[in-house]
């Protein structure tokens, strides 16, 4: 589980706009770029390289 504060913190890597965690809570997503940054081992992995497009 992230910590609230954190969340609060992070921006997304691309943009710097607001990103929120997804459903299963095993993601960060930006919904202006479509991204989803994966979470693994409760550690956000925020690298623009390793999101994953989201065909919203």
């Amino acid at each position: 589980m992230i910590d609230p504060e954190l969340l609060a913190i992070l921006a997304c890597p691309k943009c710097k706009g607001d990103i929120h965690l997804n459903d299963k809570q095993d993601g960060l997503i930006c919904d202006a770029c479509k991204l989803m940054y994966p979470i693994k081992d409760d550690i956000p992995i925020m690298l623009i390289d390793e999101a994953i497009k989201l065909g919203r």
